[in-house]
């Protein structure tokens, strides 16, 4: 069983890896001079525990039939996945800065056949959750402990098709899939309260047969008392989702609650500012 709790030397490792991971976002999309910065940086700090801390996967291994799998079903934001990946081992960081070239193994969207770590080729919203449910069912079949863990963004969840992934999840037991939820506030079109409001988000997927929780998705704290409550549901025959609570563009001053940098790159000037930003964000980090 993990545990709910967190040093306080864990969490700065932890805080100092996730800025690695931010830094990894801005220079790959303005190498790409494309890409989605915005979800990419509120999502840093659940990729950062994911990897660092929960999921079982090997960056030597990467297609050991036994790991754990992850399915990024906000596919648009895989450049804070491949920050991730390339912090932890699964290729080089400086691969990072090919991000959406021709020949490059980090396309815009994930692709399960090209780049070592992802398990499933991700981008038309909605269809993710499906695909983690599948694996998720696959693994109960076969009698395997396989944990299955997909990310959604809020504004997805206006996709039809979520909704009947989570039926299924339900009505089949799937206490190893564990679905959390980015709710940042924005979507590419403004607020998702104004797009297409989804509230009350909590209500719909207990509705729908779900044990339910509600964190601070930048606190690792919390997102270790989740993960430990995810563990703790095992035999309860339920998915597990977790609600996170983030700032889209966090950490990078002139994109925090931004819409407008959900699908835009920086330029030279603006890269040289939020890698500013995050440098005094790691200098904090150091002398607390």
């Amino acid at each position: 069983m993990r545990r709910s709790f967190m040093t306080a030397a864990e969490q700065k490792e932890l805080q100092l890896f996730a800025v690695k991971v931010r830094e990894g976002i801005l220079r790959g999309t303005h190498a790409a001079k494309s890409g989605h910065p915005g979800g990419s940086l509120s999502s840093a700090d659940y990729f950062t525990y994911l990897y660092n801390k929960e999921i079982r996967v090997n960056p030597k291994n990467p297609r050991d039939p036994n790991r754990d799998r992850f399915v990024l079903s906000k596919g648009h934001v895989a450049p804070g996945l491949y920050a991730t990946l390339a912090n932890c081992g699964f290729f080089p960081v400086e691969e990072l800065l090919t991000l959406r070239h021709i020949g490059s193994r980090l396309q815009g969207h994930p692709n399960m056949n090209l780049t070592p770590g992802i398990d499933m080729s991700t981008g038309s919203l909605g269809q993710g959750l499906s695909t983690a449910a599948g694996m998720a069912k696959g693994a109960k079949y076969l009698g395997k402990d396989i944990n299955v863990y997909t990310l959604l963004g809020d504004g997805e969840l206006a996709e039809g098709q979520i909704w009947e992934a989570t039926m299924f999840a339900a009505h089949y037991g799937l206490d190893n899939l564990c679905i959390a939820v980015d709710v940042n506030g924005l979507q590419i079109d403004g607020k998702t309260a104004d797009v297409m409001n989804s509230a009350p988000v909590d209500k719909k997927f207990e509705a729908f047969g779900c044990a339910v929780q509600w964190i601070d998705g930048h606190d690792f704290t919390a997102l270790a008392s989740a993960f430990h409550t995810f563990h703790a549901n095992k035999g309860s025959k339920k998915p597990t989702v977790i609600l996170m609570k983030t700032v889209k563009g966090k950490d990078v001053s002139f994109m925090e609650n931004q819409v407008g940098w959900h699908g835009k790159a920086p330029n030279d000037a603006e890269l040289a500012q939020g890698l500013e930003d995050l440098a005094a964000v790691r200098k904090s980090i150091e002398e607390a």
